[in-house]
């Protein structure tokens, strides 16, 4: 048992540190390779990487609020909930395993954006995507890795909405 305890905090420890590691070696790989705001071509002009040193939160969000509150509110309640995240991943137990796998990608995501906004004072973007109806913001791996957290959670809560009415059914059968 204690072996199985430890394979899975090996494991988690693992994802969490692979989300935080490819995030911030990539984003000092383009904070010495490109200049602020330089605009490089990857596959023509649909998939480019720019250098943007975004200091307020989501597509600049909160970029004008007082220094106090971007404090407040992009460092101290991410680091709260990072802080309850990491609580919650390793004290439950019975926990699914794609639960825990997005509260990785989660988790790691965010440990990697609010490092940057603790240690450079702003995170650090640089990819953009336009496909003429879609657009982004530019964005970062830290970005890309909350994402598929987020959609690991929702692919899971669909799942077992589906799956619930079907045992709710033949229990009121039996």
């Amino acid at each position: 048992m204690q072996k199985i305890k430890n394979l899975r905090w090996s494991v988690l420890l693992l994802l969490l540190t692979l989300n935080f590691g490819c995030d911030q070696i990539s984003k000092k790989i383009v904070r010495v390779k490109i200049s602020n705001y330089e605009h490089i071509s990857i596959i023509k002009d649909r998939f480019t990487l720019t250098r943007v040193e975004n200091s307020g939160a989501f597509l600049s969000l909160g970029d004008e609020m007082p220094y106090i509150f971007r404090l407040i509110i992009l460092t101290g309640l991410p680091l709260l909930f990072l802080g309850y995240g990491l609580y919650f991943l390793f004290a439950k137990r019975n926990l699914p395993i794609s639960v825990q796998i997005a509260l990785c990608f989660l988790i790691g995501g965010g440990i990697g954006n609010l490092y940057d906004r603790i240690v450079h004072g702003s995170v650090t973007d640089f990819m953009h995507i336009d496909f003429y109806i879609f657009q982004t913001g530019v964005f970062n791996f830290a970005d890309i890795s909350i994402m598929i957290g987020v959609g690991i959670l929702l692919v899971q809560s669909f799942r077992s909405k589906i799956t619930r009415p079907e045992e709710e059914t033949i229990s009121e059968i039996e």
